[in-house]
């Protein structure tokens, strides 16, 4: 078996030598080059493991090589080395290509576990395109990676980010790629859109799958504890530390730190954070020395960075450290075509936990998921959650109905937007004294056809309310729902108020029998129950 094969492109004499010893020490094999031209000749002859140039050569820059090397399809990883303090030079070369960088004077232990990753990457199963099985990925929380040796076929077809949407087939390409370079990653979307899980499928598709993920809310750390939890502290250092304690850098050593809700970050821990970040090596509290440490930095926010340092509230300095690539990602309401898959997903998950384990999963009426892709979540995939959760509780015969989502209205579709097939709960009632007779509106209607859809708390029950109010108007019982021109004050409260109405009206039918109101309502006894609650109707 052949060894690796590095070019080390440098015109110092004595730095190229130093760097020669150091990888044949590695076991690795090394050619030479001192100007652009001369490795420009050696990469056509042959392909490298790894190419290691410095950024300034007498016939050009090495920004110039890593462009041609990126661009070459060839997937040979390139790595820069900057003049001390050059962060500048570094992150044009990580938005160029380059897969890492070095600062002079070079270290040799950073040197190593560079090199290390580099060869990783190199292997052809790191760097294939993830493609998606929504069979094997049934859990949104499954552990992907975590002491894989690497992003193996089965664990690429694992990935959290679930989707077949375009927009989210696109965002995987993206993570396939930049997996494999340490370049740091600013993850940007909204809350509740997946962030720390495109963080996590990043780390388990890179070379260091099976070193540790560390992820760190950065907003839930007590401003006087932060450097202690991120860098450690020596024992001693101050009152309570009894014993030496390794922080968040050296937890993720050799792995992924995620600084989740970086924005939060105070002014005086960035400054800190951007040392760290440019040198690659932390103090402890209480320490004299620096450590090494070799973390590969992601992070993550739902606020606008740019605009926090327009504001004097993020150091600019510190933004372009980490924002050297951004990766967005899509809000749900952008990807409606992913609805389904992602609450047969959740379904599955959390179904066996709350319901009896010999009982069918609970699946989506073909309504109540057409009333989930009408809803613009403003919580995203997790509000997604929430409510399939929720509506668990209140499903009957294992089929979630359009009442058991309790859909908000602010979040319902505009008027004028097309909302397929989504019926009333009350559509098959049946015709028999007193009882309900049909709902108003029709299957495939227009949501300005109906305008009290979502008003409560979900689109189903304002259908239901209309429907009851429709059917005692027709017995004679106008008091209720008389007709004005006068709107009420506040819309929600004035249905709660008509609902409360009509709840009672079907009681007092019913000399209080609940299982009764509710088949005389339509609707499940569950669901009579919890509206009763909530509208603290008592007997």
């Amino acid at each position: 078996m052949t060894s690796p094969r590095i070019l080390v492109v440098d015109d110092e004499a004595d730095l190229r030598e130093l760097l020669e010893i150091a990888l044949i020490k590695m076991g690795l094999d090394v050619d030479s080059a001192e100007t652009l031209s001369s490795a420009r000749a050696l990469l056509a002859q042959r392909d490298y493991d790894l190419v290691l140039t410095d950024m300034r050569l007498p016939d050009g820059l090495g920004i110039e090589l890593v462009r041609e090397v990126a661009g070459s399809g060839k997937n040979t990883p390139i790595a820069v080395i900057t003049a001390f303090g050059s962060a500048d030079n570094a992150v044009v070369a990580l938005k160029a290509g380059a897969f890492d960088y070095l600062s002079k004077p070079v270290a040799l232990d950073q040197l190593r576990l560079m090199v290390q990753s580099a060869l990783r990457i190199g292997k052809p199963e790191v760097v294939a395109v993830p493609s998606f099985d929504a069979h094997k990925a049934l859990s949104l929380n499954s552990p992907v990676g975590a002491n894989a040796k690497n992003t193996s076929a089965a664990s690429i077809s694992s990935l959290r980010l679930i989707g077949m949407s375009p927009v989210m087939q696109d965002l995987r390409v993206q993570i396939a790629r930049l997996a494999r370079s340490m370049a740091p990653v600013a993850i940007s979307g909204e809350s509740g859109s997946g962030k720390e899980l495109a963080a996590r499928d990043l780390h388990a598709l890179s070379p260091r799958a099976d070193k540790p993920f560390i992820a760190v809310n950065c907003g839930a750390i007590p401003e006087q504890l932060m450097e202690a939890e991120f860098f450690g502290y020596r024992k001693g250092a101050f009152t309570g530390a009894t014993e030496e304690r390794d922080g968040f850098f050296q937890a993720a050593n050799g792995g992924t730190l995620l600084l989740d809700e970086v924005a939060d970050l105070p002014l005086a821990m960035q400054v800190k954070l951007l040392r760290a970040i440019q040198e690659r090596r932390v103090r402890k509290v209480g320490a004299t020395t620096e450590e090494a440490v070799d973390v590969r930095l992601v992070s993550a926010t739902h606020q606008n960075l740019a605009e926090r340092v327009e504001t004097g509230k993020f150091r600019q300095d510190l933004f372009y450290r980490l924002n050297v690539i951004e990766l967005r990602l899509p809000p749900l309401r952008e990807r409606i075509a992913d609805i389904g898959l992602l609450a047969e997903t959740i379904l599955a998950r959390l179904a066996p936990a709350m319901t009896a384990s010999d009982l069918p999963q609970t699946v989506l009426a073909p309504a109540a998921l057409q009333a989930l892709q009408a809803y613009t979540f403003p919580g995203n995939v997790r509000e997604l959650e929430n409510i399939l959760e929720r509506a668990l509780a209140f499903a009957n015969d294992g089929v979630i109905q359009v009442p058991d989502l309790a859909l908000k209205a602010s979040g319902m579709l505009m008027p004028g937007m097309a909302v397929d097939s989504i019926s009333s709960p009350v559509s098959t009632a049946s015709v028999s004294s007193g009882q309900l007779t049909s709902s108003p509106f029709s299957s495939s209607t227009m949501i300005s056809e109906n305008p009290l859809a979502g008003m409560t708390d979900s689109t189903a029950m304002a259908a239901t309310i209309m429907a009851v109010a429709e059917n005692l108007v027709s017995e004679g019982e106008t008091g209720l729902f008389a007709e004005t021109d006068v709107l009420p004050p506040s819309l929600p409260t004035h249905l709660d108020d008509i609902e409360r109405n009509i709840i009672r009206l079907a009681l007092g039918r019913t000399q209080f029998n609940r299982t009764k109101a509710a088949e005389l309502l339509g609707i499940s006894f569950r669901q009579l129950r919890y509206r009763m609650q909530r509208l603290a109707i008592h007997e």
